[in-house]
This record gives C-alpha cells, structure tokens and sequence, in this order.
C-alpha cells in the first residue's frame, strides 16, 4: 500500500511537459500566420463592397453580406487568362525537366573535366537575381521580335529555373546506388532503356517536387509578362489581375481582385493536392540526403 501510495503521489506531481506546450503554441501560432492571408482573401472575395469598405473590419460577416458578385464580374474571359498561365507555366516545366534531368544525371554519373567548376556556376547563376536580367532580356525579345509571343516568357523562365532543377535533381540521383545501374547493364539494359525503366521511374519524387517548384514561379511572375505580352488575350493571371480597375480612378476593386487571385490559385491547389504524396516522397528523400 504504501508502494501504491508513493506511485500516486509521484503522479500527481509529475512537472508539466512545457518544451512540448510551447512546441504546439508555436505549431498552432505559425498555421494562423501562413493561413490568415489566405482566408482573409477568401473573405474578402465574398464580402460585398459595403462590408469591405466598413470601419471597423467585418471579420464574420451575415448572410447579407455575402455575394458571388466579385466571381461573376470576372466573366468568361478570366478562364482565357488562366489557360496562358497553364501554358507558359507548363511549357517550361517539361522543358526544365527535360534539359535538368539528363544535365544533372551527367554531373552525378560521368567524370567530367571541370565538374566542380561547372556545378559553381550553376549555383552562382541560381543565386543570381533574375530582375537583373530583364533590360537584357528585352533588348534580346525585341531584335528577334518575339513580343507578344508565349516563347519570350517560356524561354526565360526555363533558363532561371534550370540552375536550381540541375541542382536539386543532381543531389537526388546521387542517392540512387550505382550498383543498380551496374546491374541492369548485365541484365541487358541499353543506356537509354535503363534510364527510361529504372532510372526516371526511381526518381519520380523528386521530378514532380522540382516540377511543382518551376510551375509556380513560372505561374506567379510578373515582370516579364507584363513587359513582354501587350495583348490583352494573352496576358497571364498576375498581368490580368493588375489591370482589373474600378468604376473610377479613385476606387480600389478590393472584391474582383480578392476573387481573381483566389480564382488564380486554385489550380496551384489542386495540382499540389494532386501530388502530395509524390511531393512528400521527395521532399522526405531529401532530408535523408542532407
């Protein structure tokens, strides 16, 4: 009994874990932070323009002071801005994709001159500012005269992104064992084939959590597609977000522009939803890596 005692006593008075409070209030503060812009959009893409503009801030707003106006306004022709972002943006993911995996699997595999040399200059062009590019870029769009033409905005966005594709991909074919490869070359495996079958299949992670990182910069930039596209049909989702105006020079559209931004990001979420798992998968392979 008094062994039983003892125990119950040493229970009760058992410290409160404070490291693991404080790990949750930090989870908990840092969900609200990321999360907080987002639903505020949200809201205010739903709110009429009343409510937007009452002092103090309608934060729960009732029924009547909800509306789909905002969406509706957007018309037809938004869906039209969408597909040029899905284009540009998808074009130069498989281009990246295309021309980083076979660059970066040459760095990893072969013995190259110079490898060291090379891989420094691939991460000092990564680093590099990309804005610092643009007088150049445009003096070059303009003598080939690619303006208002998808292929000024997919052929640099490609280039800045294939340092950190060749980067990423490279650290993640250094973990495939070479004694796999070793191995399908006795089974018969041709270069290409053991590439096409073994290889790319193994690294699917990673090329879809590189793919997704180059599609979102690709979808979310601004500067050149408003520099390089004066047509209104085929401006991207950040351009036609920029132009939408009010009834007058002195009114803000908070509404349409909360409600094509969040029409924008949709497909973002969808397509990240779609690859979770894959995304998850790669990212945890590279925390094993590191």
């Amino acid at each position: 009994m008094t062994v039983a005692n003892q125990s119950s006593e040493t229970d009760k008075t058992s410290p409160i874990n404070w490291g693991r409070i404080l790990l949750w209030i930090g989870v908990i503060l840092t969900i609200i932070f990321c999360l907080a812009p987002v639903l505020w959009q949200l809201l205010t893409s739903l709110k009429t323009n009343e409510s937007i503009s009452t002092i103090p801030n309608v934060y729960f707003p009732s029924l009547d002071q909800l509306t789909f106006q905002h969406y509706q306004s957007l018309g037809w022709h938004f869906l039209r801005y969408v597909f040029n972002s899905a284009l540009v943006s998808l074009t130069s993911t498989l281009l990246c994709l295309g021309v980083g995996a076979p660059a970066a699997y040459t760095l990893t595999r072969l013995k190259i001159p110079g490898e060291n040399v090379i891989l420094g200059f691939v991460l000092i062009i990564s680093l590099f500012p990309y804005v610092l590019l643009f007088l150049g870029l445009l003096e070059i769009v303009k003598f080939m005269g690619l303006g208002n033409n998808y292929i000024a905005l997919i052929i640099p966005y490609t280039a800045i992104n294939l340092p950190l594709t060749i980067l990423v991909l490279r650290s993640f074919f250094q973990q495939l064992p070479k004694d796999l490869e070793d191995s399908a070359k006795i089974d018969g495996y041709g270069t290409v084939g053991m590439l096409l079958q073994i290889v790319v299949p193994m690294t699917i992670p990673a090329l879809v959590t590189t793919g997704i990182l180059t599609f979102i910069f690709a979808w979310n930039e601004f500067i050149f597609a408003l520099t390089f596209i004066t047509r209104e049909e085929m401006y991207t989702i950040p351009v036609a977000v920029a132009q939408i105006g009010g009834a007058s020079i002195f009114e803000i559209p908070y509404g349409p522009i909360a409600a094509a931004t969040v029409t924008g990001t949709i497909p973002l979420v969808i397509l990240v939803l779609m690859f979770q798992r894959r995304i998850v998968q790669g990212i945890t392979a590279g925390a094993v890596k590191g």
